[in-house]
């Protein structure tokens, strides 16, 4: 069984930067897609980043070029490095594991919920303007 927590969140103002870990246990990992999500007040939870076993990664277009996910194999351990936060990236971010995804949709499908069947408890996030 697949166990996942979330560290991180936190109260930052816009243009602020802020860094989300994931412990990651019980589960082969270089088996696994590893993913963040979040989700606003609202809102439904959305896909925000992934990254696989072969380190392909994918992205929602509105985090592109300042939101990174990486991974730490060695500590079992999931990242999400945010920078130039804006006030509607406030959510809870959850993160996520599954199996890796194959075809020519792996991309779009890294980012869907309902591919994911291990979940976090998440972790607030709030950008103030």
């Amino acid at each position: 069984q697949v166990q996942l927590v979330e560290s991180g969140g936190g109260s930052v103002q816009a243009g602020g930067s802020l860094r989300l870990s994931c412990a990651a246990s019980g589960y082969y990992y270089d088996r696994y897609l590893l993913a963040w999500f979040r989700q606003a007040p609202g809102k439904a939870r959305e896909g925000v980043a992934s990254i696989d076993k072969y380190g392909r990664t994918s992205y929602a277009d509105s985090v592109k070029g300042r939101f990174t996910v990486s991974e730490d194999n060695a500590k079992y351990a999931l990242y999400l490095q945010m920078d130039d936060l804006r006030p509607d990236d406030t959510a809870m971010y959850y993160c996520a594991a599954d199996s890796v995804k194959y075809g020519a949709d792996w991309y779009l499908r890294s980012l869907q919920t309902d591919e994911y069947h291990s979940w976090g408890q998440g972790t607030q996030i709030t950008v103030s303007s």
